[in-house]
């Protein structure tokens, strides 16, 4: 079974991660040259991302997998406090695609950006090249899509940080909550049709209620 834990930044992972993030296919999409992927610079970048989670402007995690494996980052950049919102961004490394990991990931990290951090919208961006990006936010049933038409001055903010064309779309809480409330209910169904028991459903105050389906 696919699982992701998220922790804190360690250098004694950097070795690792300058391995995983130097490969082709993760570093060009992510417009990085191949010194910016070396060990020094993931030194630096380890350093500083434990830096600015002090000082409250970003949050970044290591993904590791269930065997405890890094197999990736994610990261809330530019926290505003004042418009409860932040930018994510994630990459996993090749030998991780397709199973389920980003998803997982992103899962856990705006669980904490809306229940913990309380923000109110986190924005997900990428260059207009990284089609492999942008497919995998579509899939995304908690994702609003096309989101500069209502944010413009955010997609500059993520263009110039890019220093590229790029997408925005946007996570906004109450759509990630309610979608996290339907795959609890869901998955709570399914253990209870398992022993027998009375199915789940959520009443309109948010109450859990058990019921005898018909």
């Amino acid at each position: 079974m696919r699982k992701v834990y998220l922790q804190p930044h360690d250098i004694f992972y950097a070795e690792r991660m300058a391995h995983l993030i130097s490969a082709p296919e993760v570093r060009e999409p992510l417009g990085l040259t191949v010194n910016e992927t070396s060990i020094a610079a993931m030194l630096d970048f380890i350093r500083e991302m434990q830096l600015e989670e002090m000082m409250g402007n970003h949050y970044s995690r290591m993904i590791m997998n269930e065997d405890f494996e890094l197999i990736g980052v994610i990261t809330l950049h530019n926290i505003d406090e004042l418009h409860r919102s932040s930018h994510i961004s994630t990459w996993i490394a090749k030998d991780y695609w397709g199973l389920g990991y980003n998803t997982l990931a992103k899962e856990k990290i705006l669980l904490h950006a809306f229940t913990e951090m309380k923000l109110d919208v986190v924005f997900a961006g990428a260059r207009v090249e990284n089609f492999r990006s942008r497919k995998a936010q579509r899939k995304l049933p908690y994702m609003t899509m096309n989101a500069q038409i209502q944010y413009p001055e955010e997609l500059q903010v993520l263009e110039r940080r890019e220093q590229a064309f790029c997408i925005l779309n946007a996570v906004k809480s109450q759509d990630f909550l309610n979608w996290y409330d339907e795959k609890l209910l869901y998955k709570l169904n399914l253990s209870m049709k398992e022993f027998g028991l009375p199915v789940a459903w959520f009443s309109e105050n948010q109450q859990w209620v058990a019921y005898n389906k018909a």
